[in-house]
C-alpha cells in the first residue's frame, strides 16, 4: 500500500445513526457497490480518485473516514485514511487499515470533474449552511 492520495477536504457534520436520509444513503452505497469495485478495478478514461468511507469505532466513539487508495484483500478490504481524524484515536492520516465490506458507508469517483457517489456527503449538504454546500459543490464538483 503507498501513501495517501491527496487528503479529503472533509470536515465533521454530526448526523444521528438514526437519521433516515443517511440511512437511505448507506444503504444505497452499499448495493450499488459491486459496480463501483469493479469500476475500480479498471478504471475508464476519465475517471480517477477512487474512494471508500469506511466507518473506524474506539472508545471514544464513531467516525467515518475515507479511504484512497484502497484494494480488496483476503476477508475484506485495505486502504489508507484520507482524514485526519477528529473523534477515534486508534486511527491516524496515512494509516493504513483493514476493514470488511460491512464497514463501508460510502464510495466516490471523479468523472470527468464530476462527483459521482458520494451519497452521505450529499445527505450532509442538506445540514450545513448553504454557503458551505454551494462550495463544495462549485470546488469538488457535486451535484447534490
Amino acid at each position: 500500500m503507498t501513501r495517501a492520495e491527496a487528503p479529503v477536504q472533509d470536515r465533521i457534520v454530526h448526523i444521528a445513526s438514526s437519521d433516515k436520509a443517511m440511512q437511505a444513503a448507506i444503504k444505497q452505497a452499499q448495493q450499488t457497490l459491486p459496480g463501483f469495485l469493479e469500476l475500480a478495478a479498471n478504471p475508464p478514461a476519465g475517471t480517477e480518485g477512487y474512494k471508500l468511507k469506511v466507518e473506524i469505532t474506539d472508545a471514544n466513539g464513531a467516525e467515518h473516514f475515507w479511504v484512497s487508495p484502497f484494494k480488496i484483500v483476503r476477508g475484506g478490504f485495505m486502504g489508507v485514511i484520507a482524514n485526519t481524524p477528529q473523534i477515534v484515536k486508534n486511527v491516524k492520516l496515512g494509516q493504513v487499515v483493514q476493514f470488511k465490506r460491512a464497514r463501508i458507508s460510502d464510495w466516490g469517483y471523479v468523472r470527468n470533474g464530476r462527483q459521482v457517489g458520494s451519497f452521505t456527503v450529499c445527505v450532509m449538504m442538506k445540514k450545513v449552511p448553504q454557503a458551505e454546500a454551494d462550495r463544495y459543490r462549485r470546488e469538488f464538483g457535486f451535484d447534490c
